[in-house]
Formats: C-alpha cells, sequence, structure tokens
C-alpha cells in the first residue's frame, strides 16, 4: 500500500501530462511541438522544420534534414550568435541565461542556453516527481512536509553584457515557485553564497535550527556536509540533528559508492531517490520505490534519439561519427548501452550530451546511467565502462567492508604494452595490493573483453591508496566545488595532466 494516496482532478492531470499513452506517441507529440515552437527561428529555417511537419514521417525527416550536433560545433554554428545578443537563432526570443558547465573532462567551460520554456518543463517534471512518493511505501509520511535542503550553486549569477550565467542548481534556485519558498533550505541569503567553502560554514551554522526532511546533492558534497554538522555539534549521526531525514535525493554520479560511507552517518535509513537533471534539462528520475533504474521523461520538453555506443558509431577517442545511426524509443533495447541526443526546449538539436545509458526496463521506460562517451578504456580493447568499474568498487568495498566513495582511472603504456592505474579514495585501513587484486578480479567476471586483454595487451594493473580529502582538495584547486560537479571516474587530457601534477605537488 502506498504512503499516501493523491486523487488528481482531470484538469491538472491534463496539465502536468502525467503518462496515459505509449512513449513512442509521447515523444511525437514533443518532437512536433517542438519543431512548431521553433520553426521561425534561423535555425528552423536553415533546416526547413515546415517541412519536416508536413511530412509523412516527421521523425525519419528530421533525422534526414538536422545534422547531429556535439557543443563545439552547436557553439561554432549556433550559440556564440546568442552569446552576442541575438535572439531567435536556435529558440524564440534572446537567450537571458546559460548555464556555465565543463562537464568532467573538459577545463572550459560551456555556456549552455536555459530558457523559460525549458525552466516551465523541469518545474512540471519536479512536481511529477514529488507527486510519485504516493508510490512508495514504509517511508514517514511527517517527512515530506519537512525542510529540502538544495545544496547547489550559488544564486548569485554572473552578470554578462545582456545576460546572466551560472550554474544551473543556482539558476533553478533563483528562480523556485512561490510555494516552495517554505521548505526551500539554506535560503535566499545562503543560496547567494558564491565561496563554497563559506556556505558551507553557513550551512553548518543554521543547521541546528532547521527542521531537514529531504537533503538533496551530489553524493560527495552531501556527504562531506553531514560529516561537517556531525563533528561541529559532537553528535553521533546526523538523525541527532535532523530527526525527520528520510530522503536522499541524488544524482550526477552512481550512489553506491557513496553508500557505505553515508550509512556510517545516519541513525536511521534513508530513501535514496535518483534524479538524472543535467544542464540541458531534466532527462529522467526515479518514480517508484526499489525500481531498477529512472523513468524516462517523455511527454514534456525533450525529444530524445539513441545511438548505439560502439566501435561503428564512435572512434577509439570516443567522439561521434558525422552521420551516426540515431534510434527513436520505440526501437531501443535492453541491456545495450546507447549514447543520448538531445533536443529541447532551449534550443538544443541532435545534441550529443555525453552521456552513455541503457534500459533496464523498456516498458517503463527505465534506464541506467551506465558512462560518457570520452569515461571509458579501451586501450587495446577491453571496452571498460564506469558502469563496469562503479559495479566492481561496489562489490569490492562490501566484501572488503571498507568505503570506497571516490576513484579514478587513467591508461596508460607499459613497457611495451598498456597498464590501468588506479587511484582510491579510502580511509579506512586497507591492503592496496589485496585491493588491487579484487577489483581485478571483478572486473574480469563483469567484463568478458577485460578479461580476453587481461591475458595479452593489457599486462598490468596498479592501484594507489589516497585519502579521500585528495580527491576533494583536487576538485578546490580545480574551482570544481559543490554544485553538481563531481570526479572524474576516468582521467584523459588536460585533466589527467593537472592530476598527475596536483599528485607531484
Amino acid at each position: 500500500m502506498a504512503i499516501f494516496d493523491i486523487q488528481l482532478p482531470p484538469g491538472i492531470a491534463k496539465a502536468l501530462r502525467l503518462p496515459q499513452n505509449s512513449a513512442s506517441r509521447q515523444q511525437d507529440r514533443v518532437l512536433r511541438k517542438l519543431l512548431r515552437k521553433a520553426r521561425f527561428t534561423k535555425f528552423g529555417q536553415k533546416y526547413r522544420f515546415d517541412e519536416i511537419l508536413m511530412a509523412k514521417n516527421p521523425n525519419a525527416r528530421f533525422q534526414e534534414l538536422v545534422p547531429t550536433y556535439n557543443y563545439n560545433r552547436i557553439y561554432d554554428e549556433w550559440w556564440h550568435l546568442t552569446l552576442e545578443g541575438q535572439q531567435d537563432v536556435c529558440w524564440p526570443k534572446k537567450i537571458k541565461y546559460y548555464a556555465l558547465s565543463s562537464g568532467t573532462s573538459e577545463s572550459a567551460s560551456k555556456y549552455i542556453p536555459i530558457t523559460s520554456d525549458l525552466l516551465k518543463g523541469n518545474r512540471i517534471v519536479m512536481i511529477k516527481q514529488l507527486l510519485s512518493l504516493r508510490n512508495y511505501t514504509d517511508i514517514p509520511v511527517k517527512s515530506i512536509g519537512k525542510g529540502w535542503l538544495m545544496l547547489g550553486g550559488s544564486t548569485a549569477l554572473q552578470k554578462e553584457s545582456g545576460y546572466y550565467a551560472g550554474d544551473l542548481s543556482g539558476i533553478t534556485a533563483k528562480k523556485v515557485p512561490f510555494w516552495f519558498q517554505r521548505f526551500y533550505k539554506p535560503g535566499k541569503k545562503i543560496a547567494r553564497e558564491r565561496d563554497w567553502n563559506k556556505k558551507l560554514e553557513d550551512i553548518v551554522s543554521k543547521a541546528k535550527d532547521w527542521d531537514i526532511g529531504f537533503i538533496v546533492g551530489v553524493p560527495a558534497w552531501i556527504q562531506m556536509c553531514m560529516e561537517m554538522i556531525i563533528e561541529r555539534y559532537g553528535v553521533k549521526n546526523i538523525h541527532d540533528i535532523w530527526p525527520n531525514l528520510a530522503f536522499c535525493v541524488h544524482g550526477g554520479v552512481s550512489f553506491e559508492p557513496y553508500k557505505k560511507g553515508f550509512e556510517k552517518l545516519l541513525g536511521k535509513p534513508l530513501t535514496y531517490i535518483e534524479t538524472y537533471l543535467a544542464s540541458e534539462g531534466f532527462i529522467a528520475y526515479q518514480d517508484r520505490q526499489h525500481a531498477k533504474g529512472m523513468r524516462l521523461v517523455t511527454n514534456e520538453h525533450i525529444f530524445f534519439e539513441f545511438v548505439p555506443f560502439d566501435h561503428v558509431n564512435f572512434d577509439s577517442a570516443g567522439d561521434m561519427i558525422s552521420n551516426p545511426q540515431a534510434l527513436t524509443i520505440k526501437d531501443v533495447e535492453e541491456g545495450k548501452d546507447y549514447a543520448i541526443l538531445l533536443s529541447t526546449s532551449a534550443g538544443a538539436w541532435r545534441y550529443l550530451i555525453g552521456d552513455t545509458i541503457k534500459f533496464v526496463d523498456k516498458k517503463r521506460c527505465e534506464i541506467v546511467i551506465t558512462g560518457r562517451t570520452k569515461h571509458f578504456l579501451s586501450l587495446v580493447g577491453e571496452h571498460l565502462s564506469v558502469d563496469n568499474m562503479n559495479k566492481a568498487v561496489q562489490m569490492v568495498g562490501e566484501e572488503l567492508n571498507v568505503s570506497i566513495p571516490e576513484y579514478t582511472v587513467i591508461g596508460e603504456p607499459y613497457e611495451t604494452f598498456f597498464c590501468h592505474r588506479w587511484y582510491v579514495a579510502c580511509d579506512d585501513t586497507v591492503d592496496k595490493d589485496l585491493l588491487c587484486t579484487k577489483i581485478d578480479e571483478k572486473l574480469k567476471q563483469l567484463n568478458d573483453d577485460y578479461a580476453v586483454e587481461r591475458k595479452s595487451a593489457l599486462k598490468e594493473v596498479f592501484l594507489e591508496v589516497l585519502p579521500e580529502e585528495s580527491f576533494m582538495e583536487f576538485m578546490r584547486v580545480k574551482g570544481k566545488v559543490g554544485g553538481q560537479h563531481k570526479f572524474p571516474r576516468v582521467l584523459k587530457g588536460k585533466m589527467l595532466e593537472d592530476w598527475k601534477k596536483f599528485l607531484n605537488q
């Protein structure tokens, strides 16, 4: 039996566009809605959106006429015009807000357009997620009406020439609906603070005065905040301060590596709710207890295409070919890795977001994030995904009864062949050689290609154990603290160079 039952009036259910029919038909309507809204923009005129709308099969015609984009290409061809103040470029009117996003592998900030239509769609999805709590059981109802501590970016946005820029979580918090303000913590004053360390200190100082039911954010920063509160007030666990804390809403990275560390800070179990909110839009959310994955948002403000993540569509560096095979939702299969293309109500068109997912329940449109197109290791054909690594770390952590909240891996030449080098955060006492052997064994079990290559060209696996603080300090040095920033699971390019310099220092 559900913890509470909400009977929505038909008009509200229709306004929220709660799922009533197939995901494929919902996606058809979303694409048409996006095309109609943007048909008079410069992008819509060039790629003949009117013609696509009149086609017998708009989906197929859309793929024929509109090319695929990564960030660099769409910025160079289109989005730079919006930053220069032009309107009606890829979406109607002038873009007033941009989410600054550098992902987890690149140094330069990306400017992702944020429109009122996108924020409206995100808010509707957030309401749907809140309403989905009626599908949960055995959790305290009273916690639902308590405070929501949202550990996001600063709402004090950078004012540029004709627009504002900042973290998406900061933009979202700045525009929080009036009815939600009584629940919202840390409040407007603290939320404006740009210095993440100062913001954490302010939150810790106020923590004893709040009655928190939900805590929301990236797992690493949530854990750090709870540890600071426990230390400041000399209590045994976070529930000594917040007895009604019942929900942890998290996203951005796999939660499993953090779970053991979290549980040490609790006085009673939490209900964990996963979300998939990217700078480009609210993509998916967990809508029921013990779900296999997150439900894809198919009926709101994003049209999805799925590119099989294989050697046919991607090169060895993780770059997508110019004309990939792109499937719509009706043609995907469970258990296969796909890169996502988004078309959104902020003027992203067939845009490669860089994440890889797989469907774990196609009927329910439930997905899990398996990694990023750039964050995988395949030096010699081992095809090691972040999903494989997360599972191996989780299994070994449970077997050895240690907490491994962070890790990163690099691939590099070794003698005449190659090796993987792991850097693992663990504040528990652990034998690094045993840890290395165990992770290697689990990866062989999880990935046949890895097992084969460990007998040939992938000659060695090395592992170093570092304090968790080392990982956090590197993020501080890089200016990637708080909000949606998370440590990359695979290091390449400039980030790898900076990591090696950091370790040498």
